[in-house]
């Protein structure tokens, strides 16, 4: 089994703090560079089958350093996803936890679009849908852009903006 990267073990610790103590961790002085940068994050929550149970993220920065970004979005993954009731605690040793960091996405065309590579936002007015990159089923941008643009709830007839973004996928 391979080890687990420092976000990963930041998010078990929120997670475990959160469920066991009824509190969350304090972002340490100390911590790492790396959970000291500013950027956006999902903070994806499988069961150990590989089924979903809450994925939620930023897709820009929205807090001042990564680890308060993570923090945040591995609680909203475990209680405030709506698609999924909330963790509860006997549930915690059956999940696997993925973080993904983004890179600042960048405006694009349909084009220049690779589900493997590259996740992507679709944006009309208020309405926005992000998918992240490299998931199972995924395979062309046809699937792709259908699913984004029904999550944004944007008809494929209308004018919408495309962006692309790359992330680094943490276990």
């Amino acid at each position: 089994m391979q080890e687990q990267s420092i976000y990963v073990k930041w998010a078990w610790k929120v997670l475990k703090e959160y469920f066991y103590k009824g509190r969350l961790p304090e972002i340490e002085k100390d911590f790492p560079e790396d959970l000291k940068k500013e950027a956006g994050c999902f903070v994806t929550l499988h069961k150990k089958d590989g089924s979903l149970r809450g994925c939620i993220g930023t897709i820009t920065p929205t807090k001042g350093t990564l680890a308060e970004e993570i923090r945040d979005n591995a609680i909203a993954s475990a209680l405030r996803d709506p698609r999924f009731p909330a963790v509860k605690k006997e549930e915690l040793e059956e999940l696997v936890i993925n973080v993904d960091v983004l890179e600042k996405p960048e405006e694009t065309t349909i084009d220049e679009l690779d589900p493997q590579e590259y996740g992507v936002i679709v944006e009309k007015g208020w309405r926005k849908g992000v998918l992240l990159p490299d998931l199972e089923g995924v395979d062309t941008v046809k699937k792709q852009l259908s699913i984004v643009l029904r999550k944004a709830g944007i008809s494929p007839e209308e004018d919408y903006k495309v962006y692309k973004f790359k992330v680094k996928r943490y276990h």
